[in-house]
């Protein structure tokens, strides 16, 4: 029985720029994806049989609707064989409507794990561009790297970041990212930046103005966050965000958030924990 047993990580946005809108109704960004070692859990069960099944349910969300199901069927559909199938169970930790990307990580460590399995032996850039297809932050998980991001956020290029410590809160709220992106008091033609820019210290959420008036749970989780270093909202929301230089000053400010707020610490890194669980598979095999 083969059997593969994946991370699927978290990602923080930690700027976000807003430069533009396409006649498609997509809109041109500027961003850093920062990957985290913390995130849902992935097992895949080879099949011969050509059935695809999600063990586990997600409350609210329809199994054939769960991105996990989507990617698998549609690389299943790609590969002409109709005997390919898999059993997946995903364990989830991240959660829904965070803006940390737990559902496109899931269905990214789905195109690659099923890859490995089914030794189909497609590129990591026809991967991401099937992922494309099924979301906008799918393409930075597949290709694995903490990256600068353009476009929609499929251009990338990967950076390196400083080695830090995150604590991550989530209000108990859920932002509707379709909302926010539609909203007319949404800032949408922010001035593109630099690279450069960043790293200096170059900042901000084009979102978040808005978003801590539609929302002020979240208004309230970055101003208790904000006593203990700089916080910001990371993608659409609803989790908000401050780094930290070590684990221990992290681990503390994050055990005496509010208890309204869930929460988690996280270690930045810039290569995914997926790719070093891959890499060790090849090593072994």
């Amino acid at each position: 029985m083969l059997t593969l047993t994946l991370p699927c990580p978290a990602k923080l946005n930690l700027f976000l720029r807003i430069t533009g809108r396409r006649d498609d109704g997509y809109h041109e960004l500027q961003t850093v994806f920062q990957l985290l070692d913390y995130g849902d859990t992935l097992t895949i069960e080879y099949r011969d049989d050509g059935k695809i099944t999600l063990a586990s349910d997600l409350v609210g969300v329809n199994n054939e609707d769960n991105l996990v199901i989507r990617a698998a069927r549609k690389l299943q559909t790609l590969t002409q064989n109709p005997n390919l199938g898999a059993s997946l169970n995903l364990e989830k930790r991240l959660p829904m409507g965070g803006g940390i990307g737990g559902g496109s990580s899931d269905a990214a460590s789905t195109l690659v794990g099923l890859n490995h399995l089914w030794q189909l032996g497609l590129s990591l850039d026809t991967l991401a561009k099937i992922g494309l297809e099924l979301g906008a932050d799918i393409p930075v998980f597949v290709h694995g790297k903490t990256s600068w991001a353009e476009g929609i956020g499929e251009k990338l290029a990967p950076i390196q970041t400083e080695n830090c410590w995150y604590v991550v809160l989530k209000p108990d709220c859920h932002v509707s990212t379709a909302e926010i992106f539609c909203h007319e008091q949404l800032t949408r033609h922010d001035s593109p930046i630099k690279i450069a820019t960043f790293l200096e210290g170059g900042t901000g959420n084009s979102c978040e103005p808005l978003v801590r008036k539609l929302y002020p749970d979240i208004d309230k989780a970055l101003i208790w966050l904000e006593q203990f270093s700089p916080a910001r909202l990371t993608g659409t929301g609803a989790c908000v965000f401050a780094s930290f230089k070590d684990q221990v000053t992290a681990q503390t400010v994050c055990e005496q958030r509010p208890r309204e707020f869930s929460g988690f610490v996280a270690r930045g890194v810039n290569t995914s924990p997926l790719h070093q669980a891959l890499g060790l598979l090849t090593e072994l095999s």
